[in-house]
């Protein structure tokens, strides 16, 4: 058992504030960012496109045997234009594979964050790679280990604002003083208007679990405050679904509950099936703190009712948070998030009430 020594009371309260939005997708509310123009960082990138690969095989050992292949990438913007995600479909010589970039701009560094979701081991996100754009030519610097070996990580883009924008991907292992590229990419646009990429057939069958929550909903998010009351407020939510359903995206827009547009906040949700575990895991990407993305939370579907459950820690003690989907109709669902300090006793601090919008 958990022990705290904070109230039972006061612990659910604070929960309910520090930690809802950054486990499960329902933010506590916060005064909007200047963007700085930033929001227009990415939009050349909006759409969709084919994408010519070009890998190394083998890395960091002297290879110079190159593997190519095709792709596909589907672009759109998160969070007012200050974020976005690519759902991107790789048919590489041994199978074709899916997976999500990720990306936010953090106002108080000047900087974009790019992460990458690998679906076929959508247990983890890849750490990620910060930077910015100087005209048309933009670069990202980021660490990792490759094969247990420490290297920094660049991404550079070039020519972004061409017919024919295109990436690499280099490692260093001497801090940056040599690189080696082992990943370039070629795009063609196919459409400005982004488009879901096909299916895979036949569906997988875990990627029915989220269809319902494809679409635009109207929320009525009800909560609990510091004071020990119960505040409402509403907010919107936009879910796409990604990986040929095997994940989904939710951007959302949060109101104050007192009706200031200042107060206005967004926050992107991230779910994927990791297929190892046969469980969904699902992260929150905070508007205010856009440089980091929440670890995961992991669960199921059972008879209809989805529950993940994971650890926060609050006042340096570790609390489990349970998100939970329930009343699933074509129309409507509610979401639940509960806490507790033993696993048995859950005590609820945030619900919402989607309608479907239209």
């Amino acid at each position: 058992m958990l022990t705290m020594s904070l109230t039972r009371r006061a612990l659910i309260q604070r929960i309910s504030l520090a930690s809802a939005g950054c486990a499960f997708g329902i933010p506590g509310l916060a005064a909007t960012v200047e963007s700085g123009g930033h929001e227009n960082d990415w939009r050349w990138l909006v759409g969709n496109w084919d994408v010519r690969h070009e890998r190394l095989r083998d890395r960091l050992v002297g290879s110079t045997t190159w593997d190519e292949f095709g792709g596909k990438c589907n672009s759109w913007p998160t969070l007012g234009g200050l974020g976005n995600v690519d759902d991107c479909l790789l048919y590489l010589p041994t199978g074709a594979y899916r997976a999500i970039g990720p990306r936010a701009f953090d106002p108080a560094t000047g900087k974009w964050s790019i992460w990458w979701l690998d679906g076929r081991s959508a247990s983890k996100l890849d750490p990620p790679v910060v930077g910015g754009f100087a005209a048309q030519e933009g670069e990202f610097f980021g660490d990792d280990v490759h094969k247990g070996t420490p290297v920094k990580v660049r991404f550079r883009w070039h020519e972004t604002g061409s017919k024919r924008p295109h990436w690499d991907q280099a490692f260093s292992t001497d801090g940056g003083k040599s690189w080696e590229i082992n990943w370039r990419n070629y795009f063609t646009r196919t459409s400005a208007t982004p488009t879901p990429l096909p299916f895979d057939e036949p569906a997988p069958e875990a990627a029915a679990d989220w269809k319902f929550l494809a679409g635009e909903w109207r929320v009525r998010n009800r909560r609990l405050t510091k004071a020990g009351a119960w505040e409402e407020f509403d907010s919107t939510l936009t879910n796409r679904p990604v990986m040929s359903g095997l994940g989904n995206v939710g951007d959302n827009v949060f109101h104050a509950a007192d009706g200031d547009p200042g107060k206005t906040y967004r926050g992107v949700s991230l779910r994927a099936y990791d297929t190892t575990e046969r469980v969904w895991r699902s992260w929150w990407l905070d508007g205010r703190r856009p440089a980091t993305i929440s670890s995961s939370v992991a669960g199921k579907f059972e008879n209809g009712v989805g529950t993940l459950i994971g650890e926060d820690v609050i006042d340096g003690r570790k609390v489990l948070v349970r998100s939970r989907w329930s009343n699933i109709t074509a129309k409507s669902t509610r979401w639940e998030q509960a806490t507790s300090t033993d696993g048995t006793r859950w005590d609820t601090n945030w619900s919402a009430d989607l309608e479907r919008a239209g």
